[in-house]
Order: structure tokens, then C-alpha cells, then sequence
């Protein structure tokens, strides 16, 4: 039974891999692309999605592809379909790291830290705070309820603030993802923590953007594409609501002549919610090695993905 797997990797998975595992471990995209077409098994995971992208498809033979990623939106998951191939993600593995950031965003944008930190920078002593909006009693919305999602709700509870979940059930007081944009007028806060997927692309487009409070903020730990972007920068530019914080964007990187850059109001995080940390890697191995001895011996795998929803 082949696998292919980073090198990276190897200190944490080699001890514990069964004795049928028959390992090659990659460094670089064409040693993946060479060992990857006669392989059972695949954790290709590699810093440009392109590449990941690039390696995945040339697994032909792949019957269990392992990525320490949550969103699939890089490949092409009809493919995978049609080759069978199950794929397990790696959701969970830095849900901690994404929460913390998205309350970190929530609280940077309240008191609006960003024009504090400009104003040391320039050594002024401001007598008014820049931001003066609180989480307590505060509203929130959080679209995806994951457990990126979940975490962010509890920690919003934290500072007493009143949340709304989205979820697909709409049990436990949460709203079904056709009830939502009919009461966006309602929050302050916007929190996306969903998957790209077909149906939750542009989620937040002009009308929503216009039916929003015109002191909201959105916080963005999602993906890019679940805003439509030049409808946010339109609703920047004229103030139609208070802010985006946008840990994610599209595309990434962020060109520098791009017009997001500079919408008013709005704080750029660069995509680094989940790297603000330093035990993902640690959890993904642990993940990959409990799901390796799962696929081995026919049982169910953690975190596999229902490819023909996307997640």
C-alpha cells in the first residue's frame, strides 16, 4: 500500500505508520508530481494551492487523499468523484487559532485599534478613542457553524454578546440558510466562517450589503469569495456600513493596485488566522496517523468530506 507524504511530516508520522505503508516523501511539487501516480494513499498538501492543486490531479490512483486544509475549493472535487477518491480534511486541526483571530478582529475594529496603533506611530496623543462600540449586549450573526463557528460563538458569549447561529437544521434558536438575509438588518457584527462552495459564493452581495446596519461590521474568516468584492467596496466607499475585517480575500495575495487596499474602513489580515499559532502541524499528524489506522482496517475516517457538497 503506497503513500505519498511530505517530508516535513516524517518525524511525526514515521513511528507510528503500520508496516503494510509503503511511504515515498516529497520535498518539492515535482517530486510529488513523480511519485504521486501509483499511489493508494496522499497527504500532498503544499503552500501554493497550484501546486497542491497540480499534485492531487495527478494522483490517478488515489483512493484516500488526507490535506491538512478545511476548504476544498482549490481542487477539482468532480474529479475526485469520479476516481473515487475519499478525501479527509483537516477541520479542526486550527479552529482555536481562526476563532481567537475573528474576536481579535471583532474587538480591533469596536475600538478600532488599527487608528490607534497609526497614531503611535506618529507619536500623537489622541483625547477621544477612535472606536467606541462594545461586544456586550452587542448582536452577532455567524454564518457557518463549523467548528471554526462554534468556537466563535462561545468566546463572543465571553463578552456577553447576543449570538445568532446559521445552520443548515435551524435547531437550537439558529436561523436556516434561507431565513438569514431577511433579518441581516438586525446584527452588528457579521461573522463568515464558511466554506466556498457553489451555493455560498457572494453570500454577501449588494442587497445584503444594503440591507445591513450602517454601523456593521463584517469579520471575514471564511473565504474571499463568500463577499462580492466590488459591491463591499462600493459599500465602503459610499459608508454604507461600518467596516470589513477580511482575514481572507480574493485573490491572495492581495494585488497592490487592488482598490480592497484601500476601501475605508476596512483592516486587511493577510489570510494569517491560522497560521497564528503553533500547533496545527502537531494535530494534523495526529489526525493523519489515528485516520491512517482507520483506512487500514475498514473503519469510518475523521473529518471526511462529502465531496458533492464540498465540505
Amino acid at each position: 500500500m503506497k503513500a505519498v507524504l511530505p517530508a516535513l511530516a516524517r518525524p511525526l508520522l514515521e513511528p507510528h505508520l503500520p508496516a503494510e505503508i509503503q511511504v515515498s516523501w516529497f520535498t518539492s511539487r515535482e517530486e510529488a508530481m513523480a511519485m504521486v501516480p501509483d499511489a493508494e494513499i496522499g497527504w500532498l498538501d503544499m503552500n501554493k494551492s497550484a501546486d497542491w492543486a497540480a499534485a492531487v490531479a495527478a494522483g490517478t490512483n488515489l483512493k484516500w487523499l488526507s490535506t491538512i486544509y478545511a476548504g476544498l475549493d482549490a481542487l477539482d472535487t468532480g474529479l475526485l468523484r469520479e476516481r473515487g477518491t475519499r478525501v479527509t480534511n483537516g477541520s479542526g486541526v486550527n479552529a482555536h487559532a481562526v476563532a481567537e483571530y475573528a474576536v481579535m478582529g471583532a474587538l480591533v475594529a469596536a475600538k478600532r485599534y488599527d487608528e490607534v496603533l497609526r497614531a503611535a506611530d506618529r507619536q500623537e496623543w489622541p483625547m477621544d478613542a477612535p472606536g467606541k462600540q462594545e461586544l456586550f449586549e452587542a448582536e452577532a450573526l455567524i454564518i457557518g457553524y463549523g467548528a471554526i463557528g462554534k468556537l466563535i460563538g462561545q468566546y463572543l458569549k465571553g463578552f456577553g454578546t447576543n449570538v445568532t447561529a446559521v445552520t443548515r437544521s435551524g435547531s437550537d434558536g439558529s436561523l436556516t440558510p434561507d431565513e438569514w438575509r431577511e433579518r441581516i438588518g438586525s446584527y452588528d457584527w457579521i461573522f463568515l466562517a464558511a466554506p466556498s462552495t457553489s451555493e455560498s459564493k457572494a453570500m454577501i452581495g449588494a442587497d445584503e450589503l444594503a440591507a445591513m446596519k450602517p454601523s456593521a461590521w463584517i469579520v471575514n474568516v471564511g473565504r474571499g469569495d463568500l463577499i462580492d468584492q466590488d459591491a463591499l467596496i462600493e459599500a465602503l466607499t459610499k459608508r454604507r456600513i461600518g467596516g470589513a475585517f477580511l482575514d481572507t480575500v480574493t485573490p491572495e495575495p492581495l494585488p497592490p493596485e487592488h482598490p480592497l487596499w484601500r476601501a475605508p474602513n476596512s483592516i486587511h489580515s493577510m489570510h494569517l488566522s491560522g497560521r497564528s499559532q503553533t500547533r496545527m502541524f502537531l494535530r494534523a499528524g495526529a489526525l493523519f496517523v489515528e485516520n491512517l489506522k482507520a483506512y487500514v482496517e475498514g473503519r469510518p475516517m475523521k473529518n471526511e468530506v462529502d465531496l458533492e457538497a464540498g465540505y
